[in-house]
């Protein structure tokens, strides 16, 4: 029996309530039902205020610690990030600093983001996509952008948003064979 995909998302907000969390969750519970996962969601606001107060990886407390691990060690990543005077917000960029520059080499990156407005969905391939190169990430191809009309009280109320989301997760599955290791993943 071929273990389970090792799928780590983060949800890159430090507010709550957040639609950036809810596409999070609806990205992963769509990517289950395409493949055996086993899922970690790391919700940025929860690390906020030890990552932000550590200048180095060596002044991370347990738990910050164990987030930059796990992803580090994911078999594909999910990263979604709200949008922020036209970018990512910088505690988002100050984790990536402290992951290891190597960790991410090959691996799988689906990127996702939330704005306040269609103005800023380049975001995903102006912003995410070259902070992910410089990992050697394998950044897919498909991104999942939503505004604030895509949702209602923190809910996704959008069915392209929907099929948006069902069309990342199909995309994202296909990478990966039936013993759940991806097929662009150098081991």
């Amino acid at each position: 029996m071929s273990r389970p995909l090792n799928v780590v998302a983060l949800s890159g907000g430090t507010y709550r309530p957040s639609r950036t969390l809810v596409l999070t969750q609806a990205v992963l519970a769509e990517l289950a039902q395409h493949l055996p996962i086993e899922s970690r969601l790391i919700e940025l606001a929860d690390i906020a205020r030890p990552l932000g107060s550590a200048l180095s990886r060596a002044e991370l407390n347990a738990e910050v610690e164990a987030e930059l691990r796990a992803i580090e060690n994911a078999d594909l990543l999910i990263v979604a990030s709200p949008v922020y005077r036209g970018s990512y917000p910088g505690l988002l960029k100050h984790l990536f600093d402290l992951v290891d520059l190597n960790a991410l080499t090959d691996t799988p990156v689906l990127l996702a983001a939330t704005g306040g407005s269609e103005r800023h969905a380049l975001v995903l391939d102006h912003q995410l996509r070259p902070l992910f190169s410089f990992f050697q990430a394998l950044t897919l191809p498909i991104g999942v952008y939503a505004t604030e009309a895509d949702f209602s009280n923190y809910q996704i109320t959008s069915e392209p948003l929907r099929a948006r989301v069902r069309l990342a997760a199909e995309r994202a599955s296909a990478l990966f064979g039936s013993h759940a290791k991806p097929l662009l993943k150098i081991a």
